[in-house]
């Protein structure tokens, strides 16, 4: 059995880098099996939400650093119960505490945030829930080695990595792993669910077609960006294979993003494998778990399997949709079985590259529920959803707030991203303007 951890606490750059005992290739691929896969039955959940923090009068008008500062050092005392972290454009993370219930985790994440938007409001700003910047270039506000490092990782394969750093926000749900289960792929049907489901809640809760106020032509660009930066980065095994065995070799094989230093800049090799540092170096069981924190896959096994491919949702709560749907399909029974019913005719077009990189999750990102098929499984997943939650104890605004996105966005091929596009569309004609869709 597994608890789900808060993903601050991983790989935390500020601790010491501890004694230096070499770990052999043999050790990495035993270490990545029972790390990232505990079983148990699914008891409890979690959530990292993500923010846009802006100028509550005047969104557009880009926030200083100073301003930023001045507004997290008075939200420091707050006694939340969420952890709060700042990502490295000045975003701003909740990650809940594990709950054992919906109804205490959605109550938990509200009360904090209720504090949180208390406090900004004070100093005249305001959260933000949407994808990626509709306004802003990516401007970096936390200058630390990590950070410094993945930049310049990153920047190796383009532009995507500093707007996936700086511009990016997501509701991200965590999930133990569940039962082990008989057979060869042991207990990788929820983990297959979720590459599979993944596709389908990409396309329901688009919500990022703007970069710098231009649109890019996808639903969620946020996706976009994380296909930009490459699949040994951001990308995870064919699901279809074992899941131990196939997450510690994509883990071996995947490229060191940075090697850490007590003082001074962190090297940052290029193309070397953590295979290889094991084989011409001396990567230690510290230098492994940062190697895990660097890695970012739709659904990232941590001990419970962290879905990462939702963009963050318009409105003060619009992240409690996609956290009940999700939570709805994987830990109801009734529900999780006709999830996988809906999903089934998606995976011809899911099985042949790894997510996200292949033509089902494109086509998600892309079109958002404009999709017939990805339509068509998001109204089956969002009905099975509304009749499971209040089986899981769901208060009625939990319900209405998912009836609501149904019969806002799913039911009409629609998601939060066309809202974007339409108010785009809207400003463009009132100043004479043509805008592209």
């Amino acid at each position: 059995m597994s608890d789900i951890s808060s993903a601050a606490s991983l790989g935390d750059c500020t601790q010491p880098l501890g004694p230096r005992t070499p770990l052999t290739e043999a050790e990495v691929e035993a270490l990545v099996r029972g790390i990232c896969f505990k079983t148990g039955p699914p008891r409890t959940l979690g959530v990292e939400l993500e923010w846009l923090v802006h100028d509550a009068r005047e969104p557009r008008l880009p926030v200083t650093p100073e301003r930023l500062e001045a507004a997290y050092a008075a939200l420091r005392p707050l006694p939340l119960r969420s952890a709060l972290t700042v990502e490295p454009g000045g975003q701003l993370e909740l990650s809940s505490q594990p709950a054992a219930s919906l109804t205490e985790c959605v109550n938990g994440l509200r009360a904090d945030l209720d504090a949180v938007r208390a406090v900004l409001r004070r100093v005249g700003l305001a959260l933000a829930g949407s994808g990626t910047d509709p306004w802003h270039p990516p401007r970096r506000f936390l200058h630390e080695p990590r950070y410094d490092a993945m930049e310049t990782c990153l920047d190796r394969t383009g532009p995507a990595g500093r707007a996936m750093m700086c511009s990016s926000a997501s509701v991200q749900v965590c999930l133990d792993a569940g039962h082990e289960e008989p057979g060869p792929l042991g207990h990788g049907r929820r983990w297959r669910l979720a590459h599979t489901l993944g596709a389908v809640l990409v396309a329901a809760f688009a919500n990022s077609p703007l970069l710098e106020g231009v649109p890019t032509g996808w639903r969620s660009t946020r996706q976009l960006l994380w296909t930009r930066i490459g699949p040994g980065r951001a990308g995870a095994p064919v699901p279809d294979a074992e899941p131990r065995a196939a997450w510690a070799r994509h883990v071996l094989d995947a490229p060191v993003m940075c090697v850490r230093r007590e003082h001074g800049p962190w090297e940052v090799p290029d193309g070397l494998t953590f295979r290889e540092w094991t084989r011409t170096g001396s990567p230690t069981r510290a230098d492994l778990e940062y190697h895990l924190s660097t890695l970012f896959p739709p659904v990232r096994p941590r001990g419970h399997l962290e879905l990462r491919m939702i963009d963050a949702q318009p409105g003060d709560d619009g992240w409690i949709v996609p956290v009940a749907v999700t939570a709805a399909l994987f830990d109801d029974p009734e529900a999780a079985e006709s999830t996988y019913r809906a999903v089934k005719p998606l995976a011809e077009r899911e099985m042949s590259m790894p997510a996200p990189h292949n033509p089902l999750w494109t086509d998600a990102a892309r079109e958002g529920l404009a999709d017939p098929e990805l339509r068509e499984a998001a109204v089956a997943c969002f009905t099975a959803a509304l009749e499971a939650l209040p089986r899981l104890g769901a208060a009625d605004a939990v319900l209405d707030a998912v009836a609501a996105h149904l019969d806002r966005y799913v039911l009409r091929g629609r998601c939060p991203a066309d809202d974007q596009l339409d108010l785009l569309r809207g400003t463009a004609r009132a100043h004479g303007k043509d805008t592209p869709a």
